[in-house]
């Protein structure tokens, strides 16, 4: 497989899922004359969406760039890419329990939901760091930009998210609120990240 193809399948990945996260919007039932709050009621699956979509976007980003710095591919990188995108996928099921159990209101629930978010990401997350040490490994996939020593500073960056996301477990467990600010604080690493890795491959 060349690397356009690896980079158009993963692309048509990416817009299917999140073509599939805006399906959650569905039309509320509701007693006529009072649609506009049966809509307001629906805040849970706007919340979820915008943060699911933002995730789901920076990590398209980052692939993008990431695998076009590339100067070649090969089997395992394949292998790995396909394992990365099944996670990436995942992102669609604990974005609805979030909003569901948010509508609910049942805490426990609630936890619940958010401790199944912060384990998807935890491993797409730790696929993004073994992909990052299988590249490190070989140099022959490797293009001139990714062999400067700056590129390499970012080597840690999904360490770091996974360790935020390991925070929002152990924080959902005592307090939800806090939980969900160390998921959010992880999303927003990788935007942070993905800033970084485009600066130092000289994306502007």
């Amino acid at each position: 497989m060349t690397k356009d193809r690896l980079l158009a399948f993963s692309d048509g990945v990416f817009a299917i899922l999140i073509t599939i996260l805006v399906l959650e919007f569905t039309v509320p039932s509701f007693k006529s004359g009072h649609l506009l709050v049966a809509m307001f009621h629906q805040w849970p699956i706007l919340i979820a969406y915008v943060v699911s979509y933002f995730y789901v976007g920076t990590l398209w980003l980052f692939h993008h760039d990431y695998f076009n710095a590339l100067k070649a591919i090969n089997r395992n990188l394949n292998l790995i890419n396909l394992l990365m995108l099944f996670t990436i996928t995942l992102i669609n099921y604990p974005m609805a329990l979030v909003a569901d159990t948010l509508s609910r209101g049942n805490l426990n629930d609630i936890r619940v939901a958010f401790i199944t978010y912060d384990l998807v990401a935890l491993i797409i997350s730790f696929m993004f760091y073994i992909l990052y040490s299988y590249i490190g490994k070989h140099h022959e996939l490797k293009s001139n930009r990714m062999e400067n020593s700056a590129f390499a500073k970012n080597k840690y960056d999904p360490l770091v998210s996974v360790s935020l996301y390991i925070l929002a477990i152990i924080s959902s467990l005592f307090s939800v609120p806090l939980g969900a600010f160390f998921l959010l604080a992880g999303i927003g690493f990788h935007f942070i990240a993905y800033l970084r890795l485009s600066n130092v491959l000289g994306h502007r």
